[in-house]
């Protein structure tokens, strides 16, 4: 078994929760979505530092044993109010996409959404924009290495 294919099925089981009330607790998550499949594990993220520490983030991961739950939960409980805020679940490989997306474009500027070129077709991005939000990244994080190595002049 080809180790990617299953780290290609583990990715589209996995679901991002978003928009969570911080009053959810990581036992009322698990029950909101079990009824649509087996849950295998749940990653309820916690602030580590700061004046927040110890309280909730408000998005958490949630990976289902197959796909297919994963996407009927998605179906079931995006939009879904707990606590009075609407959920925001998607396939945690949508999110990373969407961010990439949307670092890309809001970079490239008006002129590619006007003219009608856009790297999204049906909320997949091209691998084109995939590689071009890469390396912005990796430019800006040079940016900062070399920023922070460079002796302050007094």
């Amino acid at each position: 078994m080809d180790p990617r294919s299953f780290a290609d099925e583990r990715s589209e089981s996995r679901l991002y929760v978003g928009n969570l009330d911080l009053r959810i607790t990581e036992a009322a998550l698990i029950k909101m979505f079990s009824p649509y499949g087996k849950i295998i594990s749940e990653d309820f993220l916690w602030h580590t530092r700061g004046p927040k520490r110890g309280e909730p983030r408000g998005f958490a991961f949630i990976q289902y044993s197959t796909k297919e739950e994963a996407k009927l939960a998605k179906e079931k409980m995006h939009g879904r109010l707990a606590c009075g805020r609407p959920l925001m679940v998607r396939l945690a490989s949508e999110k990373y996409l969407e961010e990439a997306a949307a670092q890309n474009s809001s970079k490239a500027g008006c002129n590619t959404i006007k003219s009608g070129t856009t790297s999204t077709i049906s909320g997949q991005v091209s691998c084109s924009a995939e590689i071009a939000a890469i390396k912005n990244k990796l430019k800006a994080l040079d940016e900062e290495r070399d920023g922070a190595k460079k002796p302050k002049a007094s």
